[in-house]
């Protein structure tokens, strides 16, 4: 049986095992979900950065506090046309929390 060179094993990535919420409503009451590619942030062990969209061209980000972290679902990981693939998840974030937002840009004159 000839296998796809697109198909890799996945990375596994572990922010922290969480408990499965006993009320998945109350859970929605609140946080918030927020879905994208988790990295742990380069410089604070206490923050988790998520990537809204891994293969896109405007790349936009966001961090958060591990502490503000409700709940973690897996989602399905998304392959690119390379074959390399990236854990995808939503993490649900406590309403009322700090997150940032970073859309990095390049800066021109403007004519």
């Amino acid at each position: 049986m000839k296998t796809s060179k697109f198909l890799k094993k996945a990375k596994n990535f572990d922010l922290v095992k969480y408990q499965r919420p006993a009320n998945y409503e109350e859970l929605k009451q609140i946080h918030i979900p927020f879905s994208g590619s988790p990295r742990h942030h380069p410089h604070e062990q206490d923050k988790v950065i998520l990537l809204v969209d891994p293969y896109a061209n405007n790349f936009i980000y966001y961090e958060f506090k591990n502490d503000d972290i409700g709940f973690v679902e897996n989602l399905p990981n998304i392959v690119s046309v390379d074959g390399e693939d990236v854990p995808m998840a939503m993490l649900w974030i406590k309403k009322g929390s700090v997150g940032i937002r970073s859309t990095p840009f390049f800066v021109e004159s403007v004519s």
